[in-house]
């Protein structure tokens, strides 16, 4: 549990006191939270309080925080912000019918004294205890609302931990955390899907991907580097995983080749499932109390593992033309192929050896690595789970003579990526990386069925705000 030290507000935060339990019990304490109900009347009334960290009951008696106060209570709205100092107690157990089991002991606080920090106003534009469906539109135009809700709040925290468990086995592998420039001069990826901008007097774009910044910093010795950012996608996507601005854990590797790093990811991924199973089930279950109402299949933490299959671009062509589904080499593999894929391999897993022509000017090539025609193949990976691309990532391409030609045959020019292909002119490590999506992640792990669920404040073609 967290250190929650005392503010000018509150002495102590409910979860604390629900976790601390009988050795609080007599101590006065004060606490904030928002209101979730009140019941009882005449001389007494009892709180639902909630704060981000659990729930607790207040007691309240007139004889003790005064009729008017007590009255005052009774008449609050749902998810005003209150202040009680009290002392805590222990819950009266339940009558127990034969047979049944003594429930943990819960506690109470007896309050002394009150103060309304903030009165709600009525009616809610969404109910925070409520069982009832509620539409995306409506829970993200009013998030600050939807984020009281129990699962969605414990979504949040699960993003905050895979954040933080994915930092930490990083780490533990060498990577050191970067951060690198969103305001940009041209193309990280190329292509036409940048937003632009006018930085002063001069034209830049927001950054599709940290990938040429983040290889710079491996070409000056800094070997194994990460960042958690954003990125910004100017595409047309209207679907159930884009967006148009995303986070994502970026790596780029000296001397590593792309089945190199392909272990970095699986490894990094075990280790977050494993952490969440361990630590973090609690969060789990509210999701799944939450999921149950809607009669949704409950989710589980099943620990992936290692290492993930790999089915390389050719191999998933076959598979494809055996369904008897109409795709040829050079062919993208759509969803619908996809399904197809993920019908045998349901999970994580990795799609290796894609054409060159169908990747980025970066990417690295074997000369002589060719596909069923003949056709070049590269070093460049796609992760999958299920039918969703997870991951993009592959070795890059070192030599600068073979990226300027590549940047050619993208239809770019050279002299524009002069500060990147400048890099490679005074000694250049082979080197790999991969950018994985969190919110694409965060959906597998939480049966999230929209990327929107698991972003905070999503931007997509329709919505900037709130």
């Amino acid at each position: 549990m967290a250190d929650w030290y005392p503010t000018a507000y509150r002495t102590h935060t409910l979860g604390e006191i629900q976790e601390k339990g009988i050795e609080l019990v007599g101590t006065e304490v004060t606490v904030c939270g928002f209101m979730e109900a009140n019941r009882g009347k005449g001389a007494i009334c009892f709180v639902d309080l909630r704060d981000g960290t659990g729930k607790l009951q207040v007691f309240l008696k007139g004889d003790t925080i005064g009729d008017e106060n007590l009255d005052l209570v009774q008449r609050m709205t749902r998810e005003s912000t209150l202040q009680f100092k009290g002392t805590v107690a222990q819950k009266r157990p339940p009558k127990l019918k034969e047979g049944e089991t003594a429930p943990p002991p819960a506690y109470e606080i007896v309050a002394s004294e009150v103060n309304v920090l903030t009165r709600a106003n009525v009616p809610l534009p969404l109910g925070i205890t409520d069982t009832v469906s509620i539409g995306l539109d409506t829970r993200l135009d009013n998030r600050f609302l939807d984020l009281r809700r129990a699962h969605v709040n414990a979504m949040f925290t699960l993003r905050a931990r895979v954040l933080q468990y994915g930092r930490e086995h990083l780490i533990t592998e060498g990577f050191k955390e970067i951060n690198t420039p969103k305001i940009i001069a041209s193309a990280s990826e190329g292509g036409t899907n940048l937003f632009p901008m006018m930085y002063f007097d001069t034209p830049a774009f927001l950054s599709q991907s940290p990938q040429l910044y983040k290889q710079l910093a491996v070409l000056g010795g800094m070997e194994r580097v990460f960042e958690i950012g954003p990125a910004f996608r100017a595409e047309n996507h209207d679907t159930y995983r884009h967006l148009n601005e995303f986070i994502s854990f970026d790596i780029e590797a000296a001397w590593m080749t792309d089945e190199d790093v392909m272990g970095v990811q699986e490894r990094m991924i075990h280790h977050i499932w494993k952490s969440v199973a361990e630590h973090d089930q609690e969060h789990i279950d509210i999701i799944n109390e939450y999921r149950i109402t809607q009669e949704l299949e409950p989710i589980s933490v099943d620990v992936p593992s290692v290492p993930f299959p790999r089915i390389d671009y050719c191999e998933a062509i076959q598979m494809i033309q055996d369904a008897g589904e109409t795709i040829k080499w050079g062919d993208d593999i759509d969803s619908s192929h996809c399904d197809i894929i993920a019908a045998k391999y349901p999970g994580f897993h990795f799609l290796p050896r894609w054409p060159m022509e169908m990747k980025p000017f970066y990417i690295h090539h074997v000369p002589g690595e060719n596909g069923v025609t003949g056709e070049q193949l590269s070093r460049g990976f796609d992760l999958n789970y299920g039918r969703d691309e997870m991951t993009s990532g592959g070795q890059r391409e070192h030599n600068v003579d073979v990226l300027e030609e590549n940047l050619r045959s993208k239809g770019l020019n050279p002299e524009e990526f002069s500060f990147y292909t400048d890099g490679f002119r005074f000694g250049a490590p082979p080197h790999a990386g991969w950018g994985l999506g969190v919110a694409r992640l965060l959906m597998v792990l939480t049966g999230s069925r929209n990327v929107r669920e698991t972003v905070l404040f999503p931007r997509d073609r329709h919505r900037v705000t709130p």
